[in-house]
């Protein structure tokens, strides 16, 4: 009986452990956003880009090797020195046939979410936007970040998912 119970008990803490890891280390879905707005007073592009917090700290480490912890204050300097590099491999941004220099101006982050800013040199009201979105395609091979391209008050979106990571359009 004690044989029984020994097992029972086992396959229930098993049970529990999957549940709980299932439930609070792992998410099923692998979604970024990154919204590209142009502001016609700086005229320059405003970029934030929205990530889970754990997929941007294991895309980091796997990038850059080492513990990258968002919610720690004395990871913020390393963090943002690879956050930095990071967005300038895996985010480019072209204007009617111009590439433009995006700046790194930092991130916020919150309990399950990491926001990422980044902006543009100045440019003209553009005609047409490309851009390359890689996030986190390092890290997943199902990856999808939600694009938004916003010029005066235009809203274009689309989902790119791996390996696509160009996005053309029109205004």
């Amino acid at each position: 009986m004690s044989r029984k119970l020994f097992l029972g008990f086992l396959v229930l803490v098993t049970i529990v452990f999957q549940s709980f890891v299932s439930d609070e280390a792992v998410h099923p879905y692998h979604v970024g956003s990154v919204e590209i707005n142009y502001n016609s007073k700086s005229r320059t592009f405003e970029v934030t880009g929205r990530f889970f917090l754990d997929d941007m700290e294991n895309g980091l480490g796997k990038k850059y090797g080492g513990a990258f912890h968002f919610n720690d204050e004395q990871y913020k300097a390393k963090l943002n020195d690879a956050l930095q590099k990071y967005c300038s491999e895996y985010f480019k941004l072209k204007v009617d046939n111009k590439f433009l220099r995006v700046n790194y101006i930092g991130y916020e982050e919150d309990q399950e979410s990491v926001n990422v800013f980044l902006e543009s040199e100045s440019v003209s009201t553009p005609k047409k936007v490309e851009t390359a979105v890689s996030f986190l395609y390092n890290l997943f091979d199902d990856q999808i970040n939600i694009v938004h391209i916003i010029v005066n008050g235009e809203r274009r979106s689309e989902k790119l998912t791996y390996p696509n990571r160009y996005l053309y359009k029109q205004f």
